[in-house]
């Protein structure tokens, strides 16, 4: 369908008073809900699944939940838009969390305790808050009578957290038609409140993600006691590689969204810069933005980062082979660059295999959805400005963009200062706080009843 310009938002009278009680009653339940996903397989979706469908069905729709594997739960709904010719729009968010050692928190990570007008525990920002966000606006909608213009897809997937095998990637495969005409699709990590500690607020959009190029190496060598001299050493090959990798200096490439979010922020900031200049120094602008150069300094280049190591099972034996494992990602058209360099850092005695392999994404940040997220975000925080940024790491929309679906990250939340969101992501005391909670369901209210 040819882009048309972005329609005039339709009046809002915004969500109902339930909504925002909804919004922070469905984040802290689904908290309790454990979906602790340790890899493997080990991760149990379905109730929480069946919660997300009973309140889905709650507000008039047809939810299905589907499984790849038992107890891997995925839930599909869909709202009928207004406009038939309109091209859908696909909202969704995982179910499954990362693992929290309770001894750690400051209130168990399960708790879902609601304190002081904050949501405490795993999930409460990635990513339980935006789940309970699509329902509460569901049900909002429901009982007003609320039809948006296009047809919006509701998905909540299992697996995200590690390989999304029973979750986006087996909805997109075996399940594609109930995506059929999304071509656009908002999920997490965007949207939030970052203070840049001079009084701006800055509300990064997501429209792009580094490819994950999640590596195994593996040397091998001769075997032999530990206290001859051995110059074919497993773990020695293996060490140097992993060091050469570690070390490496990746050289700047800048996609089309990071170029956005540099000129955005440069304007900010009243900086002189362009980016697509020749002779451009991206190193020099980043040292001049200050905190808000972490929204893109993770992502003008590729990157290689050794995590994991495995080798020997005695101190006197020379083992004949050693493993490492690198989280590799790379930047939208850089995944050539970086299999190249790999086979060069690695060298002839070490081999590399991609352990789990997703493709970069990006987005146009001209777009008319692109616009009215904007829009949205800047009529609930007036004076703050929404720019384009792309993510370090990736979700579920690799997966669904194999359905053609272009994926943004779009889970608004307005949060004080020294809130530090992205911190909190995989991290210890996660939590989020109510008002940022209702400010979210508002925009999100704005945004897809004028998509």
């Amino acid at each position: 369908m040819a882009e048309q310009p972005a329609p005039a938002p339709t009046t809002t009278t915004g969500v109902d008073a339930e909504a925002l009680e909804e919004v922070v009653t469905y984040t802290s339940e689904l908290i309790r809900i454990d979906t602790t996903n340790r890899g493997g397989g080990d991760c149990r979706e379905r109730p929480a699944a069946e919660y997300a469908a009973e309140r889905l069905a709650g507000a008039g729709l047809d939810p299905v939940i589907l499984e790849r594997t038992p107890g891997r739960g995925n839930v599909v709904a869909r709202i009928a838009g207004t406009d038939p010719t309109a091209d859908a729009l696909l909202v969704h968010g995982h179910l499954d969390v990362v693992p929290a050692q309770a001894e750690d928190w400051t209130r168990h990570p399960f708790s879902g305790e609601v304190e002081d007008g904050v949501v405490w525990g795993r999930g409460a920002v990635d990513m339980k808050n935006m789940d309970a966000m699509i329902l509460a606006l569901a049900r909002s909608w429901a009982r007003a009578g609320v039809r948006p213009r296009r047809d919006i897809v509701i998905a909540f997937t299992a697996d995200e957290e590690a390989s999304a095998e029973d979750g986006s990637e087996f909805l997109a495969e075996r399940h594609a038609p109930l995506f059929e005409g999304c071509t656009e699709g908002i999920s997490e990590s965007g949207a939030f409140t970052f203070h840049d500690g001079a009084g701006r607020e800055i509300y990064p959009i997501a429209a792009g993600e580094r490819g994950t190029g999640w590596l195994e190496l593996t040397a091998r060598g001769r075997a032999g006691h530990g206290s001859k001299v051995n110059r074919a050493n497993a773990v020695s090959r293996l060490a140097a590689a992993v060091a050469r990798i570690g070390n490496h200096e990746w050289p700047v490439r800048l996609s089309p969204t990071v170029r956005a979010a540099l000129t955005e922020l440069a304007d900010l900031y009243g900086i002189d810069a362009d980016p697509g200049a020749e002779g451009f120094d991206v190193d020099v602008l980043l040292g001049k933005l200050g905190p808000a150069a972490s929204l893109v300094e993770a992502t003008v280049r590729n990157s290689s980062n050794p995590t994991m190591l495995n080798a020997g099972y005695k101190v006197n034996v020379i083992p004949g082979e050693a493993t490492a494992m690198i989280d590799g990602r790379f930047v939208p058209g850089g995944e050539d660059e970086f299999r190249a360099t790999l086979d060069e850092l690695t060298g002839p005695d070490v081999d590399w295999r991609f352990h789990h392999r997703e493709t970069a994404l990006t987005a146009p940040v001209d777009s008319p959805t692109f616009a009215l997220m904007r829009e949205a975000v800047e009529e609930f925080a007036p004076g703050a400005r929404a720019v384009p940024y792309c993510m370090s790491g990736g979700t579920d929309a690799k997966q669904f963009s194999r359905l053609g679906i272009t994926g943004y990250g779009f889970s608004p939340l307005k949060l004080p200062p020294g809130f530090d969101y992205q911190a909190l992501f995989h991290g210890v005391d996660e939590r989020v706080p109510v008002e940022a909670l209702h400010f979210g369901v508002r925009v999100l209210d704005r945004f897809l009843r004028s998509a």
